[in-house]
């Protein structure tokens, strides 16, 4: 059994269905996240602040949306972005401006067996010119490579297959197969 510590519901369906025939408990809980320069720094420190809080094994996952037009921005501080200023907002910023390369990266933060494992995951793609489709965060706005054009949104569960958790969560099975934990 692992606990994946997140008060995302969406998350932690996401990492079921990834994981399939992993033992995964949803360790629902806020946490404080620390403000960081990059989503590596912001899960390394997560997780220190957990250890004492979450018996081992668990692990926690954080994303961040980054705009090469916007150097960067939001980043790490794209769940915060997103609070205040949503998918409309990044799209006013990004009115004009022909460059809409972007990427979403993920980092899985674990605490297994006493130590501390990392694993990442980055999807290159676009800011769409409008929201098209559904799901959560900045999915109505990210068209990531190799998906014809579709969103996130657009893409419903098949953003397993695209999404930079997506292919984090498929590093972070590989990892546990090799530590023969599943």
């Amino acid at each position: 059994m692992i606990r994946f510590v997140t008060s995302n519901r969406g998350k932690f369906e996401e990492a079921k269905r990834i994981l399939n025939g992993v033992d995964l408990v949803w360790e629902r809980m806020e946490y404080r996240e620390v403000q960081a320069d990059t989503n590596r720094e912001v899960a390394i420190q997560s997780l220190r602040e957990l250890k004492g809080m979450v018996k081992d094994p668990f692990f926690l996952e954080d994303s961040g949306l980054y705009i090469d037009a916007l150097n960067g921005f939001p980043g790490p501080y794209s769940s915060y972005t997103f609070k205040k200023i949503g998918c409309k907002g990044i799209l006013k910023l990004m009115e004009d401006i022909e460059d809409r390369r972007a990427y979403f990266t993920s980092v899985i933060a674990a605490f297994i067996d006493g130590k501390e494992i990392l694993v990442e995951g980055t999807v290159r793609g676009r800011i769409a010119e409008g929201e098209r489709g559904g799901g959560w965060g900045f999915d109505p706005i990210f068209e990531p490579d190799g998906a014809g054009g579709l969103t996130f949104g657009e893409l419903g569960e098949r953003k397993d297959l695209f999404s930079h958790r997506g292919l984090a969560l498929r590093r972070f099975l590989r990892v546990l197969r090799d530590l023969k934990y599943i």
